[in-house]
Order: structure tokens, then C-alpha cells, then sequence
């Protein structure tokens, strides 16, 4: 009897201790909060994020940059997620990633799927093409083959120009391939962010281009974040401190070249 009592002690003593650990582990788990923030963007947009080829499989540029510098004041890492561009969004909705870095415009048709910071970056698109192809305005694009990248802002702006100048649109996942569809000339032209645009006009002496007119509405790049997500007003509190102090400007000047 005294042998019997003393086992029924042991063993619930020792569910105790278990269900005392689980409790604990648990706690630990809650109170130890995500310290690794995921950030999915598109690498083949240089200078805002891609892959220096031959050097380094690591995710640079001026959104890679900006984002360390956030989450490093919020007391979080990053870790870098590429995708295509059209993905992006989605991978908000489906929880692949806590927010976007991807020089991405906060348009009203994306607004209703995910929120936006402020704007941290106001560029403008550029029509891009062969010198001699003759293309020098939107009116010479009548009839042409233009190719834009999936899922971008630069696509609503081509289907803009085709109520105005019929053209022929032509989608593709990645900058590098509109590139060199013009090379091959199965595109007579491209539209493409202006700072984007600039280097490839800079490797490619052939290619020429001239500037759209924005809309005041659409202009600019901001981070996307999920709905209702707490980081999107963490991440805006973060970027004010760095526009005042002049953190954003020497980003600008580090990735551009130039100023805002």
C-alpha cells in the first residue's frame, strides 16, 4: 500500500515537471518574438536589388540596404527572398514573406491587397530601344512590339500608351530578358524605371531612351506589407527618422548617384 502511494506520487510528480516544461518552453517560445523578418523582392532590378554575377549569390542594392537599416533599428534581421515580380503579392497574402522591398508602386489596385509605407524613392519610366530604331516619342511606337515586366507598374503604363498609339504588349518575368529581347529584336522597345533603365544604357551602347510623363498619382516606390500588419507603422516611424537625419539621402547617393 505504502509502495503503491509512493509510485502514484513519483508519477504524478513527474507529469508535473513535464507539463511544468511544456508550459515553460512555450513561454519561452512566445516571449522569444520573431527576430528574423522575411523580405521578398525581385533581384534583377538593379541598383534597387539584384546579384553582383561572379562575386556573390548575396542579394544587394538600394531596397536591400534600405531594409538592413530598418530592421536593424527595430531590432530584427532580414532575410532575403527572390522571386518573380508578379509573385510578390501574393507571397504577402500566403505569408511567404512579412513585407516587400522590390521598388514597388503603391497603385490603388495593389492597396486593396496589401498596405503600403510611404513613399522612400520617386523615379519615372523611360521607353527603351535600339539608336536606330526611330523611336523617339510615344508616336512612333504605332505598331510596335513593346515589352515590360510582369505584373509591374510599367505594364499599366504600356496599355495606357495603347489607347493612345496601338502597340503590340509583350510581358516577361525578369528586366535582363526584356533587354534582351530588343538585342535579338524579336521587341522593337521596353519601358523601364528610369534609374534601372540607366544602367543597362550604360552597358548597352546601342540602346537609346526617352522619359514619360508620370502620373503624380502612381509615381513612387514604397514598401508593401500585409494587411493590417503592426510593421507597417514601425517600418514608416523608422523611415521619417531616416529621411530627417539624412540616412535615405546617403542610401540615394550610394545606389544613384544623385539626389532626391
Amino acid at each position: 500500500m505504502k509502495k503503491s502511494f509512493i509510485l502514484l506520487f513519483t508519477m504524478m510528480l513527474t507529469v508535473g515537471l513535464l507539463a511544468a516544461c511544456g508550459t515553460s518552453d512555450k513561454a519561452n517560445k512566445k516571449s522569444g518574438d520573431k527576430k528574423v523578418l522575411v523580405m521578398a523582392t525581385s533581384a534583377d532590378y538593379p541598383p534597387f536589388e539584384y546579384v553582383e554575377t561572379g562575386k556573390s549569390d548575396e542579394i544587394i542594392g538600394f531596397d536591400a540596404d534600405l531594409a538592413k537599416a530598418i530592421a536593424k533599428n527595430l531590432g530584427y534581421e532580414v532575410k532575403v527572398k527572390d522571386m518573380d515580380f508578379s509573385g510578390l503579392v501574393q507571397s504577402l497574402k500566403s505569408g511567404q514573406a512579412d513585407f516587400v522591398l522590390a521598388g514597388m508602386t503603391p497603385t490603388e489596385k495593389r492597396k486593396k491587397n496589401v498596405d503600403f509605407s510611404d513613399i522612400y524613392y520617386t523615379a519615372h519610366h523611360l521607353i527603351v530601344s535600339k539608336k536606330d530604331s526611330g523611336i523617339k516619342s510615344i508616336a512612333d511606337l504605332k505598331g510596335k512590339t513593346v515589352g515590360v515586366q510582369l505584373g509591374s507598374i510599367q505594364e499599366g503604363k504600356a496599355q495606357e500608351i495603347n489607347k493612345e498609339v496601338p502597340i503590340k504588349i509583350e510581358n516577361r518575368n525578369r528586366i535582363p530578358d526584356l533587354i534582351q529581347e530588343i538585342k535579338s529584336g524579336r521587341f522593337d522597345a521596353a519601358i523601364i524605371e528610369d534609374t534601372v533603365a540607366k544602367g543597362y544604357l550604360e552597358k548597352e551602347k546601342d540602346f537609346a531612351g526617352f522619359t514619360l510623363s508620370d502620373d503624380p498619382k502612381e509615381a513612387g516606390s514604397a514598401i508593401a506589407f500585409p494587411k493590417n500588419s503592426e510593421l507597417t507603422a514601425k517600418f514608416n516611424k523608422e523611415l521619417k527618422k531616416m529621411k530627417d537625419n539624412g540616412e535615405l539621402q546617403k542610401l540615394v547617393v550610394k545606389w544613384f548617384g544623385g539626389e532626391q
